[in-house]
């Protein structure tokens, strides 16, 4: 997913940091130290592309993610 979000993102994100954490299953993801997606409020994994779209809508909502710009149908809200 690391790589996927680096090279989607290239011009829009410096690094990507994975962090080990001690609670197991945890998975999020943070832009700024902002939160924008939960791997326990979500209920599992979503798509590489709906993460996708979560992370463009922040750092660039203009731009096009090509097949995987379909609205997501988990993260409606």
């Amino acid at each position: 997913m690391a790589q996927e979000f680096l090279t989607t993102f290239e011009n829009e994100l410096g690094a990507v940091t994975l962090k080990p954490s001690e609670v197991n299953g945890d998975f999020h993801i943070s832009l700024e130290n902002k939160k924008i997606f939960d791997r326990k409020d979500y209920g599992g994994f979503p798509e590489i592309k709906e993460l996708k779209q979560l992370v463009r809508d922040i750092v660039n909502p203009g731009k096009s993610l090509g097949h995987a710009d379909t609205k997501p149908h988990h993260l409606d809200g």
